[in-house]
């Protein structure tokens, strides 16, 4: 990845008049992980988020949502440089390995590596819950400061402090951080200024005694994991054309798996408004089968199948767990159905509140969730790659949840938007459990099994579908059956295979939505308002949606106008949130948002030439 952004710049890649300026790039932060857990870097080198023992867990560091006594240095890890005036930040190219450079008024400049171990070792993948840092000098006399302020049980409980000759311990009653360090620890722990002479090592994670010095084992462990990430990315199927986009969007969407357990949260973060003051701020921390079923798809077409693999786990899991009945959206990585909501006392993001914990969605009924299981299942009956593939005795399994998607096709819910005062016959729930029937009859056919019951199970729901969401009014499918409204879910109808792209009717619904919830280059999800009022921002993935559906329609010079234009509003290393200012261009939403970074693939597997073109 070559972007880069300036204290007093905009980023190097995309257009200059697309691209929001730093003052409104307020995500500008890079996202290191090794699939147990992830931090967010900001572009000064403060570590601002960081949770464990998962993605899901504590916020040990907690800067990115405040702090209750308002000091902006709680809750963070940061490697200060005197003077500075200026900073960059990128990828080490092709990892998940994230180099910031800081440079004083005087020019003395400093480089902040940073990145959590991941590569093989005896056979098994070493990912531990722990953060590397490493910062040495580029040039002048650079006089740095470390402030590495832990907190627990978000952000109320000041740990106990021990040090030793090389380490110090940070503890509360359910958890202990060691940070092991050839830093001065006096100098760690009275943030005192000194000069900073070679290169330094900063440790933090379990509290075990390293079995080599910290600059060995920082310098064993960077290499190491920089092998690792090299390799997964040279075995992607990546287009000619938006690699780079691809590679970093790819690294990102497996930053957000739990390898453990193979759940895929939405996002790494949580109650990042999805615009200023809006309230509109969730925990995205957890699995979504929706979601989940569109990063494995991505991540499939570029021929990376072991996050497939290891989600058909945790899939599996899931059904078993509901045995045919209702099937929750959401679930806790290691399988907690009960995801509560409550509210945590952070001031929230830019002192927007409230921070939550938990999700209320868990309660919902969203009738989609059955078309995306077995979509997240489908390919593995029919990938002969696989070292598990599923086959005829896996298949009752998920016919019991086509059952229920059939049971429940023209049956009222919160639809996919998880709207939570009110109740439709959704069009896209609807949608998704045709497209449960519809795979299930091929996959039947495959396993050779009779399909015939399933085949006209999903010719019904079509017909129900075409039928009822169409609206002749407004010359359009409508967002629900004998509705009026429109919303942008109903660009996946070409998606999944409902009806031809190049249908009058789909096409009229497509420049239907355009006009109605188009701003620019931007899609909103729908224009009417809900529990929360009227949305102020654009939501990335139907953006990405709509180009999908005017590649497919066959405008796909107008497809890569769009495109273009929403790459460019990545942040300065290639990220997304979930949500777009389409007047500023400002990143809102949770982030990096998993759904984004799947249209970011799906939209260049599409767009770009082939291989021919350039060979």
């Amino acid at each position: 990845m070559t972007d880069i952004i300036r204290s007093a710049g905009t980023a190097s890649a995309g257009s200059p008049s697309t691209r929001p300026s730093l003052a409104q790039a307020s995500l500008a932060m890079g996202l290191v992980g090794n699939c147990s857990v992830a931090a967010l870097v900001d572009l000064n080198g403060r570590v601002v988020w960081w949770c464990l023992p998962r993605l899901d867990g504590d916020p040990v560091f907690h800067a990115l949502l405040g702090s209750p006594g308002d000091d902006p240095h709680d809750g963070a890890f940061a490697i200060e440089l005197e003077g500075q005036v200026a900073a960059e930040q990128s990828y080490l190219e092709n990892t998940a390995i994230l180099r910031t450079r800081l440079t004083a008024a005087d020019g003395a400049s400093i480089e902040i590596v940073d990145h959590a171990p991941r590569y093989e070792r005896l056979g098994r993948m070493f990912r531990p819950a722990m953060l590397v840092r490493q910062v040495r000098p580029l040039s002048g006399a650079p006089r740095i400061r470390v402030r590495l302020r832990p907190r627990f049980e978000w952000g109320q409980t000041r740990p106990q402090i021990t040090t030793g000759s090389n380490h110090v311990r940070y503890t509360a009653d359910a958890i202990t951080v060691r940070l092991s360090t050839d830093a001065p620890i006096p100098y760690v722990m009275a943030e005192t200024p000194f000069h900073l002479e070679k290169t330094l090592s900063f440790l933090l994670g379990p509290d075990e005694t390293l079995a080599e010095r910290p600059f060995v084992a920082a310098r064993t462990l960077v290499e190491e994991t920089q092998h690792y990430w090299r390799q997964w990315s040279r075995r992607l199927a990546v287009p000619l054309d938006y690699q780079d986009a691809v590679i970093r969007a790819a690294i990102t969407l497996k930053l957000c798996t739990v390898e453990e357990t193979g759940a895929i949260v939405a996002a790494v973060t949580t109650s990042l408004p999805e615009a200023a003051g809006s309230g509109r701020n969730w925990d995205y921390r957890y699995c979504w089968l929706r979601d989940a079923f569109f990063v494995v798809r991505a991540l499939n077409a570029l021929s990376s199948v072991e996050t497939m693999e290891l989600y058909l786990g945790y899939l599996n899991e899931v059904v078993t767990l509901t045995a045919g009945g209702h099937v929750q959206p959401v679930w806790g990585v290691g399988l907690e159905r009960d995801l509560v909501e409550r509210t945590a006392a952070l001031p929230g993001y830019r002192g927007m509140g409230p921070v939550r914990v938990g999700n209320q969605a868990y309660e919902h009924f969203q009738h989609d969730v059955y078309g995306n299981i077995i979509l997240g299942a489908a390919q593995a009956f029919f990938d002969r790659r696989l070292l598990r593939p599923l086959g005829v005795e896996d298949f009752p399994r998920f016919a019991a949840i086509g059952e229920r998607a059939f049971a429940v096709h023209a049956e009222p819910d919160a639809g996919m938007w998880e709207l939570r005062t009110r109740a439709r016959v959704h069009t896209s729930s609807s949608l998704m459990s045709w497209a449960a029937l519809d795979r299930l009859a091929k996959i039947a056919r495959h396993v050779g099994l009779d399909a015939t019951t399933w085949q006209t199970r999903a010719d019904q729901v079509r017909n129900t579908i075409l039928e009822r969401s169409w609206n002749p009014k407004i010359g359009a499918f409508a967002e629900s059956f004998e509705g009026k409204d429109l919303d942008a879910s109903l660009l996946l109808m070409a998606e999944v295979g409902i009806i031809d792209p190049r249908d009058p009717r789909f096409v009229s619904t497509v420049d239907a939505i355009a006009r109605e919830l188009k701003r620019g280059h931007h899609m909103y999800r729908y224009a009417a308002a809900d529990d929360f009022g009227v949305p102020h921002t654009a939501f990335t993935v139907c953006t990405f949606w709509y180009i999908d559906a005017l590649a497919r329609m066959g405008r796909k010079d107008e497809a890569r106008e769009h495109y273009d234009t929403l790459i460019a509003c990545r942040n300065h290393v290639g990220l997304l949130s979930e949500d777009v200012d389409p007047a500023t261009g400002e990143l809102w939403g949770n982030f990096p948002q998993t759904y984004s970074m799947v249209g970011i693939i799906n939209g260049a597997m599409r767009l770009s030439r082939g291989w021919e073109q350039a060979i």
